[in-house]
């Protein structure tokens, strides 16, 4: 459409202009113009998201769903049948006494490790946080139990103390004390695997604690400092134990979910001896499904296992839950 000037006037000419369809298509409501990309956007989250949910189903509701219903059968393994005996596996598990004594060892062994590692960890982190030099030398050297394998570590423990000549019974007889065989005795072999796992995880504990105490603004510090709290451990108690509250308690809780599912030391160091002073909740759960071929009583154990470790996560839900702000 343009406009001329004609006699002194301006005048539009219609004819001029290019009427098109979109040209007098009034505005299309904003609802209308979203509808197609919500769809499209629906079909490909539910696209992006099903073969994980798959995944997910196969690989943790399936098997799981496929225990729990094992632990009410008598099925062995390698037989051609089986048959539903209800909760016979659970009243049998409640009635034997390894079952308890795994579970105490279990327990007793969670509540050694998690404060000896999480504590350690806390402290090697500081010390490292604090000082000014060889700080990557000394991460290392922590991490280098959580990168080995355990296995192998275990190996070089068994000769470590060993009664005879291993290196812990040759610093006991040069300073006079009597030697001990760590992983013969009844009272020191479950003490001996408690000291291992703490080794083991001080170094993974460590690695998340310096991780929060990086985040830590030095601000904080700072104005602590300048409203008198200028000493290591006001600073600590005021300003430090409160931020890494956050990252306690998802330490402490993995740490005992981990402590839970020891095994690898307690099959290589001990198998369970002596009489049983060793015996822990998954290391009898291997004998029952792998040595003796109950199948059945084996998923029963592992159903009361995952109800432990199902306890814990939902404790760290929990205490997770509120934030902390760091600024």
């Amino acid at each position: 459409m343009r406009r001329r000037r004609r006699c002194g006037r301006w005048r539009w000419r219609v004819s001029d202009a290019v009427l098109t369809p979109s040209a007098l298509a009034l505005p299309r409501p904003a609802a209308v113009l979203r509808r197609r990309p919500l769809r499209l956007r629906g079909g490909a989250a539910y696209a992006l998201v099903g073969p994980a949910v798959v995944l997910m189903l196969l690989m943790l509701i399936g098997p799981l769903c496929g225990v729990i219903a094992l632990s009410f059968t008598d099925y062995q393994l390698g037989a051609p049948s089986f048959a539903w005996i209800g909760l016979a596996n659970y009243q049998d598990m409640f009635a034997d006494k390894t079952f308890w004594i795994s579970l105490t060892n279990t327990l007793t062994y969670v509540v050694v490790v998690v404060p000896g590692s999480v504590v350690l960890g806390l402290g090697v982190a500081l010390l490292i946080q604090s000082g000014t030099g060889l700080r990557a030398f000394y991460r290392t050297v922590y991490f280098l139990p959580v990168m080995a394998t355990l296995i192998a570590m275990a190996i070089v423990w068994e000769f470590m103390l060993h009664p005879q000549f291993g290196l812990v019974n040759g610093l006991l007889r040069s300073v006079g004390l009597p030697a001990h065989g760590w992983l013969q005795e009844r009272d020191t072999a479950l003490l001996s695997l408690c000291v291992i796992g703490v080794w083991q995880a001080l170094g993974f504990n460590m690695v998340l604690f310096l991780a929060g105490l990086v985040s830590i603004p030095k601000a904080l510090y700072d104005a602590a400092e300048i409203d008198g709290a200028g000493g290591a451990w006001s600073q600590f108690r005021l300003v430090t134990w409160p931020l890494l509250g956050p990252v306690t308690v998802f330490v402490v809780v993995i740490t005992g979910i981990r402590s839970f599912q020891v095994f690898d030391t307690v099959h290589v160091l001990t198998k369970g001896g002596p009489s049983k002073a060793t015996e822990v909740l998954i290391h009898t759960m291997y004998m029952e499904g792998f040595e003796f071929f109950r199948s059945g009583y084996a998923a029963a154990l592992t159903v009361v296992f995952l109800v432990c470790v199902l306890a814990l996560t939902l404790v760290k839900a929990r205490l997770t839950a509120r934030q902390v702000h760091y600024a």
